[in-house]
């Protein structure tokens, strides 16, 4: 990531994987977990990197905001404001269960307005002005990432090929090689 356009980088991992049966972010892929990876993939984009709901050695541990258990938007909320007081462009999100994440997602999406993939949503780039605007959403029992970012207008970005999203353990089995 260039140090002209800063932006916090925000690992979405705060689910309570009930359809995976077991801690999804900890799940091995291609010989590392989940988590890694997206640290991995994000770390050398962004400027600073967070862990939305849960704590991983190395990361930055925020909360959801305004309270835990508000889902995706809860962390994306929080890292938004995170960014706004750091003065950074905006917040590049990834879910922690979505593999294998390209190395140039700032550049897929953009750092000038609001955009995610089609299919996996939850990557995206949110600038650091919608930090009110989301925090005002989610205060009023919004809970839907999609519908947000429809109602922000988002840009869709293509999603690259053979990314996917792991829910289930066989989700994982068919992606490894």
């Amino acid at each position: 990531m260039s140090a002209s356009v800063p932006v916090l980088g925000a690992i979405i991992a705060g689910g309570q994987a009930r359809r995976f049966g077991s801690d999804k972010a900890l799940a091995q892929y291609r010989g590392k977990s989940l988590i890694d990876h997206a640290i991995a993939a994000l770390r050398p984009q962004v400027a600073a990197l967070v862990l939305c709901g849960r704590d991983h050695v190395g990361v930055e541990r925020i909360e959801d905001r305004p309270e835990p258990g508000l889902g995706p938007l809860g962390g994306i909320n929080a890292a938004l404001h995170r960014a706004s007081e750091q003065g950074l462009r905006g917040v590049l999100t990834v879910p922690v269960d979505v593999v294998p994440l390209p190395g140039d997602l700032a550049a897929r999406l953009g750092t000038d307005g609001l955009a995610c993939f089609d299919e996996q949503f939850l990557v995206a780039f949110w600038p650091a002005k919608l930090a009110a605007p989301v925090a005002d959403y989610v205060a009023g029992g919004g809970r839907k990432p999609a519908e947000l970012l429809a109602r922000f207008g988002a840009r869709r970005v293509a999603d690259p090929p053979g990314i996917a999203n792991v829910n289930r353990p066989g989700d994982l089995a068919r992606l490894q090689p």
